[in-house]
């Protein structure tokens, strides 16, 4: 803590990602009189602004606006992306508190809709349209992002398409696992992302972490313990010395999700989480041969 951390004439703090568990705190210790959270794509064709402040959300639409700017939430296949119809061949839409896909309809503003002008590649730009949504006939711009509306009408962001995974039959939130290691002691930076295990069904939590002196395994698995369902507890861990990033702060996953838990394709230390014990013992080549195999039933 540091006297200049709010000696300053700043009046607005605007941007995207602030975690509502720690949206008041970082308000209070920075003495910021206004947080302005927005949500909004270069391609995408609406965009959401939470002017009130409430700690955790992108935004709402106006009831009165909502004609303009038509946004909808419809359940989705998380893992596979795919939208759930109803009998009619149509996609059904969320109720309040469910988590599924944000989408904007695609039209001019005297139809109530929002431009979305595609790529240059027309097989790209489909992928982005999902037709036959409310009714036959209809088009809207699919965001790729997983969102809930609560019960004022606020959208939360929950997790990207592709991020989300299923393991022992449940959707686990990669955003919500990596909320719980990154408040972890010890625990510096942190991604989460799932792998396949060969014979399981689904895929296993991974993390990839950056640690520092405080850091202890059987603290950690303590405290995942007491912050997260069993299911969405990590079943293995990468630490590494640092994490790649993209120009605008996003971590990249790709190349840990390729590489998985594999030592043979990993330098990093590589360890699993004991279902016997409970314990995070580390990887070797025995090892993850074993689990391969199945002899380790994870």
């Amino acid at each position: 803590m540091s006297e200049f951390e709010s000696r300053h004439r700043l009046r607005l703090a605007c941007g995207n990602g602030l975690r509502g568990d720690i949206w008041e705190a970082f308000q209070a210790r920075f003495s910021i009189p206004q947080i302005l959270e927005f949500y909004a794509a270069t391609e995408g064709n609406f965009s959401l602004y939470n002017v009130e402040g409430k700690p955790g959300a992108i935004g709402r639409i106006p009831p009165l606006l909502a004609h303009r700017f038509p946004a909808a939430i419809v359940r989705v296949d998380a893992e596979l992306g795919v939208p759930i119809r109803n009998a009619d061949g149509l996609c059904v839409a969320c109720a309040r508190g469910e988590v599924g896909e944000a989408i904007g309809r695609i039209g001019t503003a005297d139809d109530g809709g929002g431009r979305f002008e595609g790529y240059t590649n027309a097989a790209e730009t489909e992928k982005k349209v999902l037709r036959d949504v409310l009714a036959k006939g209809d088009a809207w711009f699919r965001t790729g992002d997983l969102m809930m509306l609560d019960e004022s009408g606020y959208f939360h962001f929950v997790d990207r398409i592709g991020d989300t995974f299923r393991w022992e039959g449940e959707n686990v939130a990669t955003s919500e696992v990596n909320e719980a290691v990154v408040d972890c002691p010890g625990v510096v930076e942190a991604t989460t992302y799932g792998v396949e295990v060969q014979g399981a069904d689904g895929r296993a939590g991974m993390v990839a972490i950056v640690i520092d002196g405080r850091f202890d395994f059987g603290e950690f698995r303590d405290h995942l313990a007491r912050r997260l369902p069993a299911y969405a507890c990590p079943v293995f861990v990468r630490i590494c010395k640092a994490l790649d990033s993209t120009e605008t702060f996003k971590q990249k996953k790709q190349d840990l999700i390729r590489a998985g838990f594999d030592p043979h394709r990993v330098t990093d230390p590589l360890f699993f989480r004991d279902p016997k014990s409970g314990a995070f013992l580390p990887i070797d080549a025995a090892t993850y041969a074993r689990i391969s195999e199945g002899s380790i039933r994870l």
